[in-house]
């Protein structure tokens, strides 16, 4: 049986805002199913998810994917962060998310979640001037020529790698900052929307490490009149989706405006310098929904309204999100 690298993936304990990690074992191969690939260790006091005295903590596999970096049998392997008894870590988000879909599962709900981010050179977004501004925004959304569009060779390479990888992206763009973009996952189901999007994201950083670049998903990332960014989520169920479900789309859009804040409580740190009614926001202590109204918390998209069926745009998730948490939130609030 040959060896192969099987590089685990986890999510730390690091607050407001979770972080990536990740650590190769070599392990029996090729793998062609998840029982095939053993538990894990870390030290959980290089991670914010113990103390020094009691550091062992263990990773669960969740879910693996063709390694589209090191190619041939190698793989990814998202894993669940447990006591070293297997209880749930109190930083695991995961484990709560599959207890809620199973509860929902008779919806039938699907995600797409569309992650906006911003490249980074040292301190400076990709493409702009060193310690000055580029032209004013307005050419950079969905540009094209060297003047306007900076880290496309970075995100073309992540694309393949998705695609390699077996994830459900469904596109790229460059968004209205220079420097920035966004790219696309789902429609999937609750866990695998998830698990893919922090994939994804372990992709993209470890593409743009080759080329001295910094991935970033602060919801602000440049002080001053400049965009901020988002993970917009798009939501249905199958009674959205059947005939007459626009009806549906309205009573769920009337549900999440009860349960505002505690929304926003999970909908990303420094989501207050993103949702400021301005920059095709809504002010973060206000809530409406509006057919392709972008300034509005939910979208209903036109060709909703025109088929009467689909699905709603939550435009309030920052770009910083934990997708196991917005998608849990999102189930219980609407399926309820």
């Amino acid at each position: 049986m040959a060896k192969i690298k099987a590089e685990y993936i986890w999510i730390d304990g690091n607050k407001p805002t979770a972080k990536l990690r990740s650590k190769t074992k070599i392990i029996d191969g090729p793998v062609t199913e998840l029982a095939q690939i053993p538990e894990w260790g870390f030290d959980g006091s290089s991670t914010l998810q113990t103390e020094g005295h009691d550091s062992d903590r263990a990773m669960l596999p969740v879910a693996f994917v063709p390694d589209p970096i090191r190619g041939g049998d190698h793989i990814l392997v998202m894993t669940e962060v447990r006591y070293p008894d297997g209880n749930v870590h109190k930083s695991n988000k995961r484990a709560h998310l599959a207890a809620v879909a199973k509860d929902f599962a008779a919806s039938e709900p699907w995600y797409g979640i569309e992650q906006e981010y911003t490249f980074f050179r040292g301190r400076n977004p990709l493409g702009w001037p060193e310690g000055g501004y580029p032209a004013p925004q307005g050419p950079f959304y969905c540009g094209v020529g060297a003047d306007e569009v900076f880290g496309r060779e970075i995100v073309e390479q992540h694309m393949d790698a998705c695609l390699h990888a077996g994830l459900g992206i469904s596109g790229v763009n460059t968004e209205v900052m220079p420097g920035q973009w966004e790219f696309q996952i789902g429609p999937l189901g609750p866990l695998e929307v998830s698990d893919q999007l922090w994939i994804a994201r372990w992709l993209l950083y470890r593409t743009a490490e080759d080329f001295g670049v910094n991935a970033m998903l602060h919801p602000k990332p440049v002080k001053g009149d400049w965009n901020r960014a988002g993970a917009h989520t798009n939501f249905s169920t199958k009674e959205m989706r059947a005939d007459g479900g626009y009806a549906v789309i309205e009573e769920a859009c009337k549900k999440l405006g009860q349960k505002h804040h505690e929304h926003i409580a999970v909908y990303g740190a420094y989501n207050d310098q993103r949702l400021v009614g301005l920059y095709e926001t809504c002010a973060i202590d206000e809530f409406r929904y509006g057919v392709s109204d972008r300034g509005a918390s939910i979208q209903i998209p036109l060709p909703t309204v025109k088929q009467g069926k689909g699905y709603l745009e939550d435009r309030r998730p920052a770009a910083n999100i934990d997708p196991y948490e917005i998608c849990t939130i999102l189930l219980e609030t609407i399926c309820s």
